[in-house]
């Protein structure tokens, strides 16, 4: 994997002809490695942000699987990365610097310059984000949540017309941000107090919902709708175009913040003290199980989710699930993510998830899936050769890879 520093523009980005596999791919994301806390920040700000393992792992699946790869920073050097990269396609992990709709980011940018990227569009990823709005697009499609407000101001807090407890969350976070167990408010005067903590702390709406006191579970998906018979491996997806993963229970009971799957108790390791317990596959009936798949193949439809998704719930006091959130840009860490722990539990190797969430955005953008030569040696000094960047490159010797651009 190599890494992109800043060079000079010399072309408009994007192909025109795209060839068979392998590729050059740009993998982009936003590291924590860098980030710096501003005065005026949460305290968990960049939480949502990735770890250097977790790009350095899905190089290595991508490049084991014959591809090259670019690491790309998901900042304001990318327009200028992407211009002078044109790579074939994109793998976007990116969480994007801010704004209300920053997921959608870097899928605006590769569209403006006609480059294909992995996962799901830039509509899906901005509405995604805003819990509020995913909610109320569940609400017409008649997909069960829990009742819901979101607040702006204190303004008429007291007055809500939900049921205690409630949970308050900042509305357009992800990674369990601005949830512990000071989210569960179960008077009046609590709820203003939390709410006016979210106003201030995080600069965005308070999404109040009515508290789900049952289990909590996710539900991963890999694939699109159609026919699987022209993929990479049809033999993972069912007639309709989807990989179900087994569904993964998430117990708060052993973890820091019982009750609450925040970001303090996403913060440990697998069994770290202080950790949920990850149970997976979930020891649920079957019932409930194909309940969980129905609903969140109806959720990521409406919400016209691609590629990769990862869905939570839970169950409500009458024991039904009910939608708590999508991620359509699910965590990738081979170790501690949970799309990855449910993969891993079916035996699904880390390689084959991460090609085919490749391969699944690669058949929407109609690039042709069948391995063909390497590019020739004239393609690859244009994306490696030091006489065509304008940076240096350190070399690992021990595992023969590019690791650092200065």
């Amino acid at each position: 994997m190599y890494y992109f520093h800043s060079m000079k523009t010399n072309g408009n980005g994007g192909r025109e002809i795209y060839p068979k596999p392998p590729w050059q791919i740009a993998l982009i994301a936003n590291l924590k490695d860098g980030f710096e806390l501003a005065a005026d920040d949460p305290p968990d700000a960049g939480a949502e942000y990735d770890c250097q393992e977790t790009v350095e792992a899905i190089a290595a699946a991508l490049e084991a699987d014959g591809h090259s790869v670019l690491f790309c920073s998901g900042d304001h050097t990318l327009p200028e990365a992407l211009a002078n990269l044109r790579p074939h396609i994109c793998f976007n992990i990116a969480e994007g610097l801010m704004g209300d709709g920053r997921e959608a980011q870097v899928p605006a940018l590769c569209e403006l310059m006609s480059v294909p990227y992995t996962a799901s569009r830039v509509v899906a990823n901005a509405i995604s984000l805003d819990k509020t709005r995913t909610k109320q697009i569940w609400r017409q499609h008649g997909l069960p949540t829990a009742p819901f407000q979101e607040f702006c101001s204190n303004d008429n807090v007291k007055g809500t017309h939900l049921n205690y407890p409630l949970i308050v969350k900042p509305a357009r976070e992800g990674t369990g941000m601005g949830i512990d167990t000071g989210a569960i408010v179960r008077t009046p005067d609590a709820l203003v107090a939390r709410v006016d903590w979210v106003l201030r702390t995080y600069q965005q709406p308070a999404l109040v919902e009515e508290y789900l006191p049952g289990r909590e579970f996710t539900v991963g998906f890999i694939g699109n709708p159609g026919d699987p018979s022209l993929r990479r491996r049809p033999e993972l997806y069912n007639a309709e175009g989807y990989h179900w993963f087994p569904v993964l229970e998430i117990d708060t009971r052993p973890s820091v913040s019982p009750g609450v799957y925040g970001h303090a108790s996403k913060a440990f390791n697998i069994s770290e003290i202080g950790a949920p317990a990850y149970l997976c596959p979930a020891n649920i009936p079957e019932s409930l199980h194909t309940s969980l798949f129905e609903i969140t193949q109806k959720a990521a439809q409406a919400l016209n989710v691609d590629d990769v998704a990862r869905v939570d719930f839970r169950l409500g006091a009458d024991g039904n699930p009910y939608l708590i959130e999508i991620n359509t840009l699910p965590g990738l860490n081979p170790y501690v993510s949970d799309l990855c722990i449910m993969a891993a539990a079916e035996g699904m190797l880390y390689q084959v998830l991460i090609t085919e969430i490749l391969y699944l955005s690669a058949e929407r953008f109609s690039l042709p899936l069948r391995a063909a030569d390497y590019w020739t040696d004239e393609e690859n000094a244009r994306f490696v050769g030091k006489e065509t960047w304008d940076c240096d490159f350190h070399t690992n010797s021990a595992s023969k890879r590019l690791t650092r651009c200065l």
